[in-house]
C-alpha cells in the first residue's frame, strides 16, 4: 500500500489562521468529492473555527483516564479502520496524554500515513525542536512541545499561513484567539510586536530553506545545470595565500547587499593532495568566513577552474569573487590563469575580480627539499663512478662476442641502480658518462669517439634519453614518496593535536605538551600581550604575559624564544629548545592557531560557567516572579476577606460563623508565613548562609509534631515509627520542615480514603524515614526533576503552591548530612525516603556536639 501524503500549514504564532485553513482545504475537496474526515480539530472556543467543522464527518475521540481525570485524544485505530481518502488532523506538535499508545500525535500521524491515508495537519514555527531555542530566547517563554523538523521537513507539502504582526494583535484584541481575560497579559508578553517580528521571519527562512532543498531536487531530477537566480549566493574562492582575507570581507559586503544572501568560501585542492595553499593561512580564512555567517567547503580537482565552476553552480551561486592573479606578467603571457578562464566559462554567473596587495607579485613557491638523503646521493655518485668503470673493464674481453645493444642494455641497467641508488644528477652523469665509454671502446671504430654508423649513433642517442628519462622518473617518484610521507606524518599530527582540542576541559596544557613533545622542545609557551601593540616590545617581558606553558623555563616574551609564531595582533606562540627547519613551521603555526582556537573555547567555558550561575539565578527569579504571585495573593485575600468581615457592621454573625472566618484567616495566614519560610530558607540555602544546630533528635517527638503541623490534612496521615528507633543527627525545626513539605505533598497527590504512611527503620549507621503514597506516582526518569524549584512536573494548577517544598527539603537534608531521594511504591504511588545519620549517642558514647 501506497504511503499516504501529508500536507502541513505552518504559523509563526497561535491565531495566525491555521486550523482555519485547514478546514477550508478540507471543505475543498469535499466539493471535489474528496473523502475527508475530521481525525482531531482543536477549535479553543473559536466560533469561525467550530462553524468550519460543520457538514464535516468528525471520527469519536479516544477518551484517556490520567490522575483520576478524563482526557480525549485522537483514536488512530478508529481513524484507520475509518479509512478515509483524507484526514484533518490538528496540532501535530501536541503532546498526547500519558497512557497513549504514542507520546506525540506527530507519531500517531506517521501510523495513518502508513496506513495509505493523506493527511492535512497544522504546527506553528515554535513547536520545530531545532528553533525551540531560539524562540525561547526572543519570548522567554519555554516551548514543552515540540516535533523533530525532519518530520515537517519530509511532508509533501509546507504552506506558511502568514499575518503581520499588526494585524494578527487586532485579532487578538478582538477576542477571536484567546477569551477576553486573557487577551491583555497575550498583548504585553507573548504576542508583543517584536516577538512576532522575529517569530515571523523565522517562518519565512524557514520554509524558504525547505523551498531551496524542493528546488536543489528539482534541479537534480531534470538535469539542470543552469543558474537559478533564486536567491543570491556568493562563492568566494581562496587559494590559501595571504589576499584570502580581502576577498573573503569584499565578498561578505557583496553577499550583505542582498537580503538572506549565503556566502560561501571554497579552496580547489589538487587530486593528489601534495600541493596546496598554506593551511596556516585556510585555518585562518576558515574562522574568518565562519564568523562573518559563512561557510566553509574544500573541493578536488587538477582543472582549478571547472572545479570552481562546477562547485558554484552546484551551490546554484550568482556570483564569484576571484583575487586578481599573483602571477607575474611573463606568466600571464604563457598562459591565461585561472581568472581569465573562469571569467570566459562563468555563462550566467557574475565574476568579480578583486585586487589586493599580493597582485602581480608571483608566487612564492615552496623551498625546494631533495627527493633523497645526502648519503643516497653520495651513494649515487660513489656507484656511478666505480660502477662503469667495473662494467666497462667485464665486457671488454666480450667485445667481440657481444652486440652494440646487448651492451647498451648491461650500461643501461647501471645507469637505472644509480638512478635508484642516488637520483636523478648521478643517474644523467652515468648516462653521459655511459655513453661516452660505449663510443669509445665498444662502438666502430673503437678507441676513437667518431661513430660511422648512423645506427650504432641512434642507439647511443636512445640510450641516454632512456637513462634520463629513467633516472628523473625514479627522481620524481622518490621526491612525492618524501612528500606523501611528510605529509601523512604532518596529517597524524595535526589529527592528534585536534583531537585534544576536542577532548577533555584542559586542552590548552595538553596541546602545548603535545606540541613540545613532537618537535622535542624545552619549552613552549603561548604570550599574549597585556596592551596593544608597541614598537620594539618584543624583547620586553612587562609587554607580555603568560597564557599557557609547557615543559622547563618558560619564555616571558618572544625575543627570548629559538622560533615564534605570531598568531595575531595579541597572541604569539614561542619554543625553546632547537631551531625548527622551515618545512617544520607550517605544522607549528597549524599548532599555533588551533592554541589560539583551545584559548578561545577555554576562555567562553569560563564565561559560561560564571554566566550559569547568573542565568539559573535569573531564572527563578523569573520563575519565582511569576509563580508567586498567585500564591501569596490568595491567602492574604482569603486572610483580609476574612478580617475584614468580621470587622465590618452591616452583618451580625453568628457565632459559629465567627469562628469559621477566624480559622479561615489563621489557616491562610498559617500558608502564607510557610510559603515565605520557604522561600526565605531556599534563598539562604542557595547563597549557603543557613544557621544548622544540629543535635540528637528522637524520631517518636519529631515526627508526631510534624503531623500536627499539617492542620486539617492530619487526619490523612498515618505514622508507625517505633519507640526503639535511634536518635539521629539533625536539626530539630528543620526536620520537622522537611517532614511537613514531604507529607503535604504526599497527602495531595493520595487517592480520597487512603493515608499516606509515615515509617522509619535502621540500616546500618543510618534512619531511614519512609513516607508512602497511593498516587499515581511519577516516571523514573523525572525523579530529579521534582526536587528542581518551581517544577511541579507540567501541573499547571497554582494553587497547590510555587514548587518549592521538595527543592527545600532536599537542600535541607543535605545541609545535615542525609538524603532525600525517591522510589516506586510497590502496587503504585510515589515513596519519599529520608536518610539521616544515626547520633553516636544511641550506641552508648558521648554525644555529638555539632554546630
Amino acid at each position: 500500500m501506497p504511503r499516504g501524503r501529508l500536507r502541513v500549514y505552518l504559523g509563526a504564532a497561535p491565531g495566525v489562521g491555521k486550523t482555519f485553513a485547514m478546514l477550508g482545504e478540507g471543505h475543498r475537496r469535499l466539493a471535489r468529492g474528496r473523502d475527508v474526515v475530521v481525525g482531531l480539530v482543536e477549535t479553543h472556543g473559536r466560533p469561525r473555527t467550530a462553524e468550519l467543522i460543520d457538514g464535516m464527518e468528525v471520527v469519536p475521540r479516544r477518551t484517556v483516564i490520567h490522575r483520576e481525570a478524563a482526557f480525549t485524544e485522537l483514536d488512530v485505530d478508529a481513524v484507520i479502520a475509518r479509512a478515509p481518502r483524507i484526514a484533518l488532523i490538528d496540532e501535530l506538535a501536541h503532546t498526547n496524554v500519558p497512557g497513549s499508545r504514542n507520546a506525540k500525535r506527530w507519531q500517531d500521524v506517521e501510523e495513518i500515513l502508513d496506513a495509505g491515508i493523506d493527511v492535512v495537519s497544522t504546527v506553528n514555527i515554535q513547536h520545530l525542536e531545532s528553533l525551540n531555542d531560539v524562540v525561547r530566547q526572543i519570548t522567554g517563554v519555554p516551548q514543552r512541545e515540540t516535533v523533530p523538523d525532519e518530520v515537517v521537513r519530509r511532508a509533501d507539502q509546507v504552506e506558511l499561513v502568514d499575518m503581520s504582526p499588526e494585524a494578527l494583535r487586532r485579532r487578538l484584541a478582538h477576542g477571536n484567539v484567546y477569551a477576553p481575560e486573557k487577551v491583555d497579559a497575550a498583548l504585553s508578553n507573548y504576542f508583543r510586536v517584536g516577538n512576532l517580528t522575529a517569530l515571523r521571519e523565522l517562518a519565512l527562512l524557514w520554509v524558504a530553506g525547505k523551498v531551496d532543498e524542493q528546488l536543489d531536487r528539482y534541479r537534480a531530477e531534470h538535469g539542470i545545470e543552469g543558474t537559478w537566480e533564486a536567491r543570491e549566493r556568493v562563492v568566494v574562492a581562496l587559494t590559501g595565500g595571504p589576499e584570502g582575507d580581502t576577498l573573503i570581507r569584499r565578498a561578505a559586503r557583496i553577499a550583505a547587499r542582498s537580503k538572506g544572501a549565503d556566502l560561501l568560501a571554497v579552496h580547489v585542492t589538487r587530486a593528489d593532495g601534495l600541493a596546496g595553499g598554506d593551511p596556516v593561512n585556510l585555518a585562518r580564512q576558515r574562522v574568518l568566513a565562519e564568523s562573518l555567517g559563512g561557510t566553509y567547503h574544500q573541493v578536488v580537482g587538477d582543472d582549478v577552474p571547472r572545479a570552481l565552476l562546477d562547485f558554484a553552480r552546484g551551490v546554484n551561486a550568482t556570483q564569484l569573487v576571484l583575487g586578481a592573479s599573483r602571477r607575474g606578467r611573463f606568466a600571464q603571457i604563457l598562459s591565461r590563469g585561472v581568472g581569465v578562464t573562469t571569467t570566459a566559462l562563468s555563462g550566467s554567473i557574475d565574476v568579480h575580480m578583486i585586487t589586493h596587495g599580493e597582485a602581480q607579485k608571483g608566487r612564492r613557491p615552496p623551498p625546494s627539499r631533495a627527493a633523497l638523503t645526502r648519503t643516497r646521493r653520495l651513494a649515487g655518485w660513489a656507484v656511478a663512478g666505480a660502477g662503469l668503470p667495473t662494467l666497462t673493464g667485464v665486457l671488454l674481453p666480450f667485445r667481440e662476442t657481444l652486440t652494440l645493444p646487448s651492451e647498451i642494455l648491461f650500461f643501461l641497467l647501471v645507469v637505472v641502480g644509480v638512478a635508484l641508488i642516488g637520483g636523478m644528477w648521478p643517474a644523467v652523469t652515468a648516462a653521459v658518462g655511459g655513453s661516452l665509454l660505449l663510443n669509445y671502446f665498444f662502438t666502430p671504430p673503437v678507441h676513437t669517439l667518431t661513430i660511422y654508423d648512423p645506427e650504432n649513433l641512434f642507439a647511443l642517442v636512445v640510450f641516454v634519453l632512456v637513462a634520463i628519462m629513467v633516472s628523473g622518473i625514479v627522481d620524481v617518484a622518490a621526491r612525492r614518496t618524501r612528500e606523501a610521507a611528510r605529509a601523512s606524518a604532518d596529517a597524524e599530527v595535526l589529527s592528534t593535536l585536534a583531537g585534544h582540542v576536542l577532548r577533555g576541559e584542559s586542552a590548552l596544557p595538553s596541546l602545548l605538551a603535545r606540541l613540545r613533545e613532537t618537535f622535542a622542545l624545552t619549552s613552549v609557551t603561548l604570550l599574549e600581550r597585556i596592551d596593544g601593540p608597541v614598537p620594539d616590545d618584543q624583547s620586553d617581558p612587562e609587554a607580555w604575559r603568560i597564557v599557557a606553558t609547557a615543559g622547563a623555563t618558560p619564555c616571558t616574551c618572544p625575543g627570548t624564544a629559538d622560533a615564534d609564531v605570531v598568531i595575531d595582533e595579541q597572541l604569539v606562540l614561542a619554543v625553546r629548545g632547537r631551531l625548527l627547519e622551515a618545512s617544520d613551521r607550517r605544522v607549528l603555526e597549524a599548532f599555533a592557531a588551533e592554541a589560539a582556537v583551545a584559548l578561545r573555547q577555554e576562555r567562553l567555558r569560563r564565561e559560561a560557567d560564571l554566566a550559569g550561575p547568573l542565568a539559573e539565578t535569573d531564572r527563578m527569579r523569573t520563575a519565582l516572579l511569576a509563580a508567586v504571585s498567585h500564591d501569596l495573593r490568595t491567602p492574604l485575600a482569603s486572610a483580609r476577606l476574612a478580617v475584614e468581615s468580621l470587622r465590618g457592621t452591616e452583618i451580625e454573625w453568628s457565632a459559629e460563623d465567627r469562628e469559621e472566618l477566624l480559622a479561615t484567616a489563621d489557616e491562610s495566614l498559617v500558608k502564607l508565613d510557610r510559603l515565605v519560610a520557604n522561600l526565605l530558607d531556599m534563598s539562604r540555602l542557595q547563597a549557603g548562609v543557613l544557621g544548622l544546630a544540629l543535635q540528637p533528635v528522637a524520631l517518636e517527638e519529631v515526627i508526631p509534631r510534624s503531623i500536627d503541623d499539617l492542620g486539617p490534612l492530619r487526619d490523612r496521615v498515618e505514622g508507625d515509627v517505633s519507640v526503639d528507633l535511634p536518635e539521629v543527627v539533625a536539626d530539630p525545626v528543620l526536620l520537622e520542615r522537611i517532614l511537613v513539605n514531604v507529607m503535604s505533598n504526599a497527602v495531595r497527590y493520595s487517592p480520597a480514603g487512603r493515608k499516606a504512611l509515615v515509617a522509619g527503620s535502621r540500616h546500618g549507621d543510618y534512619v531511614e524515614i519512609r513516607v508512602v503514597d497511593r498516587g499515581p506516582g511519577i516516571p523514573a526518569e523525572a525523579h530529579d526533576r521534582v526536587f528542581m524549584p518551581f517544577q511541579r512536573l507540567g501541573d499547571r494548577d497554582n494553587h497547590t503552591g510555587v514548587g518549592l517544598g521538595l527543592a527545600l527539603s532536599r537542600g535541607l537534608a543535605e545541609a545535615m548530612g542525609g538524603t532525600l531521594t525517591p522510589e516506586e511504591t510497590p502496587g503504585g504511588g510515589l515513596t519519599m525516603i529520608l536518610t539521616l545519620p544515626v547520633s553516636s549517642r544511641a550506641d552508648g558514647l558521648p554525644a555529638v556536639e555539632r554546630a
